[in-house]
C-alpha cells in the first residue's frame, strides 16, 4: 500500500534522550523557568558554538528585543537589516520605536551583500545618517560573511548584531556561525535544525552583557525579597522543561547538520539535470547546515514555478513552500527605506524550499523527488 501520510517541510526530530532529560527536570521538581537546566542548557550551547556566554529566552524573537534593548535601540534610529529574511528578527525594531531599513542580498550567499552595505553606509556617513545597529542574516543555515560585515561596520563604531535562527550547526570559516558579532540570536522553534519545542537563545562574548540580558529577561527583578523594580524588563526566560530538551538536542547537533546535508545532496541529484533548475549555492567561506533545501527554477529555461510546485507537492500531502517574502515587500513594512539590487526578489520569485527534516527516512526523500521531477517533466 502507498503511503500518503504528510510530509512536513521541517517537522522536529527527538533522540529519546530528551525525554530522559525532561525527566530528571520534573523529579527535581525545578519545572518554573528557573532551576539547573537551563544553566546546563546554556554551558552546553556555549561549548557548542564558542561564545562566552548565552542567555537562554522563551523565543529568538525575544533575543533579538534584548540584544536592541542592550544597544540603547531609541526610536527614530535607523536599524538596517537584510531584506531576504522572517519577520521575526525584524519586529522587534519596532518594538523600540526604530526604522527598519532594508538592504539586499548577495547573488551568491543570498545573505547582506556586504558590497552594497559599503557603499551605503559611506553614504550614509557623509549624509550624518548612520545606522544604530547592522542585523546581517544567516539565511537558510548559511553564514553571511561576518568578518567582512564587522569590519566595514567598525569602521563607524556600529554593533553588528547577527540573526543566526537558522544556522545553529553551521559554519563559518573555522567557527560556528554567528560568533565574531557583538551579539548572535538562535531560534529553537518547532522547525529548526534543533527544537525546544519555542525557544531561542542570545549570545554574546561580552559576559556582563548577558548577565543583564538574563536580569531583563526575568522582569528585572532586583535581588531583593519584595521584588523590587527599578527599570522594566521582560517576561522571556527560558522554562527549565524546554531547556532539557535542548540539551537532548544539542547533543545529535551534528547529526542533523549531517543528514539535512544528505538530503540536499539528494536532490541535487535529482533535479539538476532539468533545465532551467539550481540549487542554493554554498558560500565558499562555510558550511551551510541546509536548514532547508532550496531549488531555484530560471524563467527563461523553464515554464515550471514555484507555485506549479507547491501546489502540486500538496495535493501529494507535501508541504513545500516559496522563499521567503522580501521584508520592504511585507504591508507592515511598505513604508520603510530600502536598498535594493534586486536578488531578494529575483530568489522570492524563482525559489522553492522542499522538505528538508532530518527525520525523513530514504522513502520519504524519493516520494518527494518523484512528485517534484513529474511536474518538472511536464504534462
Amino acid at each position: 500500500m502507498t503511503d500518503t501520510s504528510r510530509i512536513f517541510l521541517s517537522a522536529p526530530h527527538m533522540s529519546g534522550r530528551e525525554r530522559e532529560l525532561v525527566t530528571e527536570v520534573f523529579d527535581s521538581n525545578f519545572v518554573a523557568p528557573a532551576g539547573p537546566m537551563i544553566d546546563r542548557f546554556e554551558k552546553a550551547f556555549c561549548k557548542t558554538t564558542g561564545h562566552r556566554a548565552a542567555a537562554a529566552l522563551s523565543s529568538g524573537t525575544g533575543a533579538m528585543d534584548i540584544a536592541l534593548r542592550l544597544l540603547d535601540v531609541k526610536p527614530g534610529d535607523d536599524i538596517w537589516v537584510a531584506d531576504l529574511t522572517f519577520v521575526g528578527g525584524v519586529s522587534p525594531i519596532t518594538y523600540h520605536g526604530a526604522n527598519p531599513v532594508f538592504l539586499d542580498v548577495s547573488p551568491g550567499t543570498w545573505t547582506l551583500d556586504p558590497v552594497l552595505l559599503a557603499n551605503e553606509l559611506e553614504k550614509a556617513a557623509k549624509a550624518g545618517k548612520l545606522p544604530k545597529v547592522v542585523i546581517p542574516v544567516d539565511l537558510y543555515g548559511q553564514s553571511c560573511d561576518l568578518d567582512e560585515i564587522v569590519q566595514l561596520c567598525d569602521l563607524y563604531e556600529i554593533p553588528v548584531v547577527v540573526d543566526s535562527a537558522e544556522a545553529m550547526g553551521a559554519r563559518y570559516k573555522d567557527r560556528h556561525a554567528g560568533k565574531g558579532a557583538k551579539f548572535a540570536i538562535y531560534s529553537f522553534n518547532g522547525n529548526k535544525i534543533i527544537t525546544t519545542s519555542g525557544g531561542g537563545m542570545l549570545a554574546s562574548d561580552d559576559e556582563e552583557m548577558i548577565a543583564r540580558a538574563r536580569y531583563l529577561s526575568q522582569q528585572a527583578r532586583q535581588p531583593v525579597a519584595h521584588y523590587e523594580h527599578t527599570e522594566i524588563g521582560y517576561n522571556y526566560r527560558m522554562p527549565s522543561l524546554c531547556a532539557a530538551v535542548g540539551v537532548g538536542q544539542l547533543e545529535v547537533l551534528e547529526d542533523r547538520v549531517a543528514r539535512r546535508r544528505e538530503i540536499f545532496s539528494a536532490y541535487a541529484e535529482a533535479f539538476l539535470s532539468n533545465a532551467g533548475v539550481s540549487m542554493m549555492p554554498e558560500a565558499s567561506y562555510g558550511t551551510c547546515n541546509r536548514w532547508l533545501s532550496v531549488m531555484m527554477l530560471d524563467p527563461a529555461e523553464t515554464k515550471v514555478t514555484p507555485s506549479h510546485i507547491c501546489q502540486a507537492a500538496e495535493a501529494r500531502n507535501i508541504e513545500c513552500r516559496p522563499v521567503w517574502k522580501p521584508m520592504r515587500h511585507q504591508p507592515v513594512f511598505k513604508h520603510e527605506r530600502f536598498f535594493a539590487t534586486g536578488v531578494s526578489d529575483r530568489l522570492f520569485s524563482t525559489g522553492v524550499c522542499l522538505p528538508s527534516g532530518s527525520a525523513m527516512g530514504e522513502y520519504e526523500v524519493q516520494r518527494v523527488i518523484a512528485e517534484v521531477s513529474a511536474v518538472l517533466a511536464g504534462p
